[in-house]
């Protein structure tokens, strides 16, 4: 509920803020509701704890690549990392009708793409990877495609982190291993557990410049699956 809440409150908020102040305005009001629902976990006893921020480089484009378990992947990964701008690749369907989230994917600067549609999806990547590289910010993808409902894993796929690489050649590939978000639903979304510890682990970032992609597949997958503990 207070979850829900937030999200009906900053609706109004980022609408305001992106049209009289505009983006900074809207990025910040975006910002305080993450923190916010970072903080709303505390009701179910749960933590979040961020680790190796001080890793990341800075005034470099980054492409954030993580394994995805809940949807409470997503606030900590805005809040903990937000003067790195994060912006998303989500599917087309949450771009509409959930309060403050599909108001923030349609004008805060990710892409929403059709996973029925993969040529589609192929220019507006690419699209999210010329705007990282223009403006030094970054971009975040979850290459298992779907959520893990277990915590264990999935098969990386290559297509949207390749078209990123390939559009945004200055930046940095930064892994994170996420923890334990799939436990506060795994019963669906009501009852939510409690008591959980959710840990985002950032490791060793690298370059994208000089390495052959196969190469750069292999490592960013590993290097993100080493921090997974189920």
């Amino acid at each position: 509920m207070a979850f829900g809440l937030l999200l009906v409150i900053f609706h109004p908020i980022q609408w305001f803020c992106l049209n009289v102040f505009g983006y900074q305005a809207h990025k910040k009001s975006v910002d305080i509701l993450n923190g916010w629902l970072v903080r709303s976990l505390l009701i179910l006893g749960t933590t979040v704890k961020f680790k190796g921020l001080e890793q990341v480089p800075q005034g470099v484009p980054l492409i954030i690549v993580a394994n995805h378990q809940s949807m409470y992947d997503i606030p900590p990964i805005i809040w903990f990392m937000r003067k790195f701008h994060p912006k998303f690749v989500s599917k087309k369907e949450l771009g509409k009708g959930i309060p403050s989230v599909s108001y923030n994917l349609r004008h805060g600067g990710s892409v929403l793409i059709d996973r029925k549609d993969p040529k589609q999806a192929i220019p507006v990547i690419g699209g999210l990877g010329k705007y990282i590289e223009k403006n030094t910010r970054s971009a975040v993808i979850f290459p298992e495609g779907t959520r893990s409902k277990t915590g264990e894993p999935k098969k990386f796929s290559e297509s949207g982190l390749k078209i990123l690489c390939k559009y945004a050649p200055s930046a940095w590939i930064v892994p994170v291993s996420i923890n334990n978000s799939w436990k506060i639903v795994k019963n669906g979304m009501f009852p939510l557990t409690v008591g959980n510890s959710l840990t985002f682990t950032i490791q060793e970032p690298f370059a994208v410049k000089d390495i052959p992609f196969e190469e750069l597949m292999v490592r960013t997958e590993r290097a993100v699956i080493q921090g997974i503990k189920n």
